[in-house]
Order: structure tokens, then C-alpha cells, then sequence
């Protein structure tokens, strides 16, 4: 994955660019300090986020963990760092996954059992973007969206819906990761790595099959989502813009789901300034307040990302030297 993520990388700085030199830069610096000390309000409250995600991520682990060795507070700091990995590296959004399965590792959870969680954690959250998506494209045609830009978007997503139907189909019929294991056999016999996948294999089909468990950690994660909204309807109320949570839903759905698009660009560089200018337009937000309100969700990433690798550097480091 790293030759898409740096080339991911690279356009979403070209993006990013593109979308400076169109706008008044200095207007958005004077706008982003209309906000005040304020803004930093943003920082803890992104902790709720964390924890919708951790709740979900817990509900899916514990019949993997009977004796309670992870904890939520536990589970918690690994959301954090997953989050951080893929927001802040160069990792095509995926990196996150793979040092959240060693981060529950390190607490006896079987790397197939972490890995399964991690797998199905994904799928629902493709099913909650769409769900997001499809109230965004709602409140948008309620604000009066339209012409040949708006049926674009909609035909996208019409044509896209299978997806996760499609995707949960394959994972609970175990499809995939069977045909992922007879090639792997059929290249290097019976092994370790053909056994782990056909293990995989089973921890996914068995949480696959616990309606319990996704219906709540899929719902947590849509709140999680929904959450982001209150981080621009807080931002443009500070910038002496104030807009209804309609809009603030509509504009955090569409940046959301034009991130999900370009997940191979790190930290949606550059995508998610141009959704919110593209969508902030619709519900009267200039271009330069509609930066300034990217700057402020930078702000809060940064905040969370590096104290986050920090520790989780800090982590293996110790993990070193004990070994």
C-alpha cells in the first residue's frame, strides 16, 4: 500500500494547493482567529467520537476477551492511535487496521480474533457512511440542491449502494478469505499462514452472525459520525456564521463521504477542504470560511495524532527494551 499512499499523498498536497491559491488566504486567517480560544473547546469534545468507536470495537471483542484483559480505557487508546496512524501517515487509511490488530495483540487477543474485529468494524463503518450520505443527500435537496452537479452525485451513490450489501454477503459466506486460504494452500501447502486465514475465516463468519453486536456497534458508529457535525455548526457560530444542523449535518455527511472516496489521500489532504467549500457554497459559506473551518478540524487532528503516536511509540518502545 505505500506506493498509493504516497501517491494519494502527493494529489491531495496538489489539491490542497489548488484550493489555497483560489481563495482569499488572509481572509481565512482573519476568520480563524474570530474563533478565539474557543475553538480549542473542540479537542476534548472529539473525545466522544473516540469512545462511540470504542464501545462498538468492545462489543465486537469481548467474546474473544472472556476475562476482561483489554478494558474500555484500553480499547479507547487503541481507537485513538488506529485513528491517528491513518489521519497523520502516509497509509492509504489502512495502516491504522494493522497497528490496531498488534495493539490487541499485546493483551493476548489472538491476531485472528483482532483481525476479525478489525475486518467487520470496517464493514459496518461503510455501511454507516452510507446511511450518513444518504441523510446528507436529504438535507441537501431540503436546501435546495440541484442541476446536473446534485444528480451526479446522487447517480454515485445510487450506483454504489450494493457495495456493503455486497461486501457483508461475501465476509458471512466466508467467499473471500476461502478462496484467499485455497490459494495460499495451493502455492504453499498447509501452513501457518494457510491455517491463520481459514482462522480468520471463522472469527469474521462468527461475528458475522451476532445481529446483537453489529446493530450496536454499527449504530454507535453512526452516532460517532453524526457527532462531527457539532465540530462545524460550533466553528461557523464562532465565526459569527451560524447555520442550522441541518446544514451542519448536510456539510459533515458530504465531507465524510468525499473522504470514504479518496481514502488512498492521508487525512483527506486537500478533499476535505474542497467538500466544504463545494457543499458550504449551497448554505452561503464562503470559500475562505469554509477553509477556516478545515483549519479548525486540522487543528483538533493534530491535537488527538501526535500525542497519540507518541505514546503508541512509547508503547513499542518499552516492548523493546523488555525483550
Amino acid at each position: 500500500m505505500k506506493t498509493p499512499a504516497y501517491i494519494g499523498a502527493a494529489l491531495g498536497v496538489v489539491a490542497l494547493i489548488i484550493v489555497a491559491v483560489h481563495a482569499d488566504f488572509p481572509a481565512m486567517l482573519r476568520t480563524l482567529s474570530s474563533g478565539g480560544a474557543a475553538i480549542l473547546w473542540l479537542v476534548p469534545y472529539r473525545a466522544l467520537f473516540f469512545l462511540l468507536y470504542a464501545l462498538g470495537w468492545a462489543a465486537l471483542l469481548k467474546p474473544s476477551d472472556p476475562t476482561a484483559h483489554l478494558g474500555l480505557g484500553y480499547v479507547f487508546w487503541a481507537t485513538t492511535v488506529r485513528d491517528a496512524v491513518d489521519r497523520l501517515l502516509p497509509v492509504a487509511s489502512v495502516g491504522g487496521s494493522v497497528v490496531g490488530v498488534r495493539i490487541l495483540q499485546w493483551r493476548g487477543i489472538s491476531g485472528a480474533a483482532a483481525g476479525a474485529s478489525v475486518i467487520v468494524e470496517i464493514l459496518l463503518t461503510l455501511v454507516a457512511v452510507y446511511l450518513f450520505t444518504a441523510l446528507g443527500l436529504a438535507l441537501l435537496a431540503e436546501h435546495g440542491a440541484g442541476g446536473h452537479q446534485y444528480h451526479r452525485v446522487v447517480l454515485v451513490f445510487v450506483l454504489s449502494l450494493p457495495v456493503p450489501a455486497v461486501m457483508l454477503a461475501i465476509f458471512k459466506s466466508g467467499a473471500l478469505l476461502e478462496r484467499v486460504r485455497a490459494l495460499i494452500h495451493s502455492w504453499v501447502g498447509e501452513g501457518a499462514m494457510s491455517r491463520a486465514t481459514e482462522s480468520l475465516d471463522q472469527k469474521v463468519r462468527a461475528l458475522l452472525h451476532r445481529p446483537r453486536a453489529l446493530v450496536f456497534a454499527g449504530g454507535l458508529q453512526l452516532v460517532a459520525l453524526l457527532s462531527g457535525a457539532f465540530e462545524i455548526w460550533f466553528a461557523l457560530w464562532l465565526f459569527d456564521h451560524p447555520v442550522s444542523i441541518g446544514a451542519a449535518v448536510m456539510l459533515e455527511s458530504m465531507t465524510q463521504a468525499i473522504r470514504h472516496v479518496a481514502f488512498v489521500v492521508p487525512a483527506g489532504l486537500g478533499v476535505q477542504e474542497a467538500g466544504l467549500i463545494l457543499f458550504g457554497h449551497i448554505v452561503g459559506i464562503s470559500g475562505e470560511m469554509a477553509l477556516a473551518v478545515g483549519m479548525v478540524k486540522r487543528i483538533r487532528e493534530l491535537a488527538w495524532g501526535l500525542p497519540t503516536l507518541g505514546s503508541w511509540q512509547w508503547a513499542e518502545g518499552r516492548r523493546l527494551r523488555r525483550a
